[in-house]
């Protein structure tokens, strides 16, 4: 009987530089392609308009069109990967299973599992990096535990890459088992279509050029969209290294982050429940829930903040400097646990990336590794004045702004900020 390999699809939606598949295509075996929508996942979305779902089985209709072009076919299934996968696998007569890392808490214990199932049966479990330029243990300090800093991790992870290899698994697709699609409706997982749709990425030479200057400017619309893309791996990073190297070293820093919050989360993943710096867990938090229900509306009287959180509601996105704002202003001008504003960016966001999102509220509430001092405190007015000065992001996304039934401001800013220096002080000084 003729043995086949199959590849797991999760976080890489792209045919084209995908590490994994292009190992199953070079294997010798004809390739069985898979994809799983996690119940456990699923479970967790509230909205049945989820626009991350749509976008999911938008990007699994678009690969097995490409597929139906070599006579086979995306195999889509719903349930638990470490149940149905060793199904499958006996089914398709699969020697080994190939698949792309990841490296956040579930999918590792989750992988662990299939792997374990797979070995059961003599059937290998061949993973490969893809998903990150440098793994999570290739740089480290020199007594070899991670970085907990930005900077130094910059220079060692800039210095440990130059043009990266990509991996034309486009080219191999003849290498795939001839098989009929096996495909999954919307409204079989749950689900329906989102209005929301999720913009192409640009990093054009043109828009690199501009980047240092524009990308704390929410009105010029200049950043490059990219997020998403890296989030469901419909482009691949080293094809996004290649064409940034040279020409944005503000774009490469960007990246870095990136990759820095994914050790940071690997080697510490208590940071998923619990501050970074375990002192910050002693601050008292208001949580005052009416407070934090016109943060999330967008009501909150000041401008910048309040379009910030229109634009996530209404786009499923939000501009990377009101991020910081809406962040720095629910935990330290309302007193909100990080932990609460994480989750709603979490709930709503077409980019969401348990690494980065937990990195980036903790770095703005002050909590994680090299993040903004306690009493670094962004003024919402001044950061308006100084990031949309002609009011054209906020036209945008505030119908209301100007009229009588606008809100005021929620709090006085000075009174905010200096019962944030006290509450933070005293929390963290605290024994």
């Amino acid at each position: 009987m003729q043995d086949f390999v199959g590849f797991w699809f999760r976080r890489d939606l792209r045919v084209q530089d995908n590490h994994a598949l292009f190992q199953a295509l070079g294997s010798g075996s004809k390739v069985i392609p898979i994809f799983i929508f996690d119940e456990h996942i699923l479970s967790d979305l509230r909205d049945e308009f989820d626009p991350r779902v749509s976008f999911i089985h938008q990007c699994l209709s678009s690969i097995n069109s490409r597929f139906l072009k070599f006579n086979s076919g995306l195999q889509v299934y719903k349930g638990k990967p470490q149940e149905l996968i060793p199904e499958i696998a006996e089914k398709h007569n699969f020697s080994a299973l190939y698949l792309n890392e990841d490296y956040e808490p579930y999918a590792l214990d989750r992988d662990a599992k299939v792997k374990e199932a797979l070995n059961v049966k003599g059937i290998k479990f061949l993973s490969f990096q893809d998903h990150v330029l440098v793994h999570p243990n290739q740089v480290l300090k020199s007594d070899g535990k991670p970085y907990s800093v930005y900077t130094p991790y910059f220079k060692k992870w800039i210095q440990s890459i130059s043009r990266k290899e990509e991996f034309p698994s486009e080219k191999s697709l003849d290498a795939l088992k001839k098989l009929s699609p096996r495909l999954l409706a919307l409204e079989d997982l749950g689900f329906k279509p989102s209005k929301i749709q999720v913009e192409d990425f640009n990093i054009s030479k043109s828009n690199l050029l501009n980047y240092q200057e524009e990308r704390d400017r929410p009105d010029k619309d200049s950043t490059s969209k990219l997020s998403v893309h890296l989030r469901f791996g419909t482009v691949g990073i080293r094809e996004v290294f290649n064409a940034v190297n040279g020409h944005s070293e503000t774009f490469l820093k960007e990246l870095a982050w990136r990759e820095f919050f994914i050790q940071v989360l690997h080697h510490n993943p208590r940071v998923v429940f619990e501050s970074f710096k375990p002192k910050y867990d002693r601050i008292k938090w208001r949580n005052d829930e009416a407070e934090f229900e016109k943060w999330k509306q967008g009501k909150t009287g000041f401008s910048l903040v309040d379009a910030g959180m229109r634009q996530l509601n209404t786009t499923g996105w939000m501009h990377n400097r009101v991020r910081m704002l809406v962040a720095s202003f629910l935990t330290k001008h309302l007193l909100i646990d990080w932990r609460w504003g994480e989750a709603y960016f979490a709930e709503k966001l077409l980019d969401y990336e348990l690494a980065s999102n937990n990195g980036n509220w903790q770095w703005a509430a002050g909590s994680g590794c090299d993040a903004a001092p306690y009493f670094r405190i962004f003024n919402p007015i001044t950061q308006a004045e100084k990031f949309d000065p002609e009011g054209e992001y906020r036209k945008k996304y505030i119908e209301d702004w100007k009229q009588d039934g606008y809100p005021s401001q929620m709090v006085n800013h000075k009174e905010a900020r200096l019962r944030c220096l006290e509450t933070y002080e005293e929390g963290i000084k605290s024994v």
